[in-house]
């Protein structure tokens, strides 16, 4: 046999996602060189790794077996590279954290120094909705998660970062002057949702139950930027988070509806399992959260305050 570490991660990357759509995404790789790759791997076995029925693959049960044996390969040779680091001097090891899909507006910005001062960390940042999110945090898969929301049936610790802000929002084609009454305001508004787990749409769900606003017309999009473009369009309105939509508020292409009841607010907190114990380069980050918070907030999140 003459597999490589590239096919490794490549094979257990489609075993992880069940995709080659997907793998390719993650890996930054184009499709056709991940299914190169995985007709190349799957030569070196006589029994097949898996199976496409219509247009899904399925993994085998062998190969989730080898799919097994390559994570176990692959966290060796991470491991030989962070203890070369290590020898040196050099903080090193693997981060991995789960935010809602919001939260890319805000976590590379508490990252980005510690990441550039440590440069034997290696990130991974899994952006998904808030139901994934609390999957891989309740089962140990992460070191970090972001949420907007706290988790009800998890026992976590939490370090607050940043308030969370949610208005209604809407393209600038037509202009609405305060005081409105909400009743009027979301009887004539066709509003856009989005996807079940995610938790804005928790947030809005909860905030038209206690206010019974009737909702009439409304859509359903699969991801912030989804419904953003979609607002910009002019398909709809929705309640949304502040912190995505700083550049459109500035270029006067999207606007705040004013309301006395809004903005909901929230918190945006940085959690692990209560009781977690962190790896060295976990509890380095968590030290230097702590300490720079308060600067990062004021030097990246001064405009925050304007609303």
């Amino acid at each position: 046999m003459n597999y490589t570490l590239n096919q490794l991660q490549i094979f257990l990357k489609i075993v992880q996602t069940q995709s080659v759509t997907k793998a390719s995404e993650a890996l930054h790789l184009t499709q056709p060189a991940v299914s190169i790759q995985l007709k190349n791997f799957q030569a070196q076995f006589e029994i097949p790794l898996t199976e496409v029925i219509g247009r899904k693959i399925y993994i085998t049960d062998f190969g989730m077996e080898i799919a097994t044996a390559a994570e176990n390969i692959l966290h060796q040779v991470y491991a030989i590279n962070y203890k070369t680091l290590a020898y040196k001097g050099q903080l090193a090891g693997r981060l991995k954290i789960s935010i809602v899909s919001t939260g890319k507006y805000i976590m590379p910005y508490f990252l980005s120094n510690f990441i550039q001062k440590h440069p034997g960390v290696e990130l991974i940042m899994d952006v998904t909705n808030k139901s994934r999110v609390l999957e891989t945090l309740d089962q140990n898969e992460v070191d970090f998660s972001l949420v907007s929301i706290l988790p009800r049936h998890i026992h976590v610790e939490q370090l607050d970062l940043l308030q969370n802000k949610l208005y209604l929002v809407g393209n600038t084609n037509q202009q609405f002057r305060a005081p409105l009454q909400i009743e009027a305001v979301f009887k004539d508004l066709p509003l856009i949702f989005r996807e079940k787990g995610s938790g804005t749409r928790q947030i809005m769900e909860q905030f038209i139950e206690e206010n019974n606003i009737p909702v009439v017309r409304k859509m359903e999009l699969t991801s912030n930027e989804a419904v953003k473009q979609a607002v910009l369009a002019g398909l709809g309105y929705s309640i949304m988070p502040l912190i995505g939509i700083k550049n459109e508020l500035s270029n006067n292409t999207l606007q705040i509806i004013p309301l006395a009841e809004l903005p909901i607010k929230t918190l945006w907190s940085f959690i692990w399992l209560k009781g977690k114990i962190h790896t060295p380069v976990a509890s380095a980050l968590l030290a230097y959260m702590k300490e720079e918070k308060s600067n990062i907030v004021q030097d990246k999140f001064d405009w925050y305050e304007q609303y």
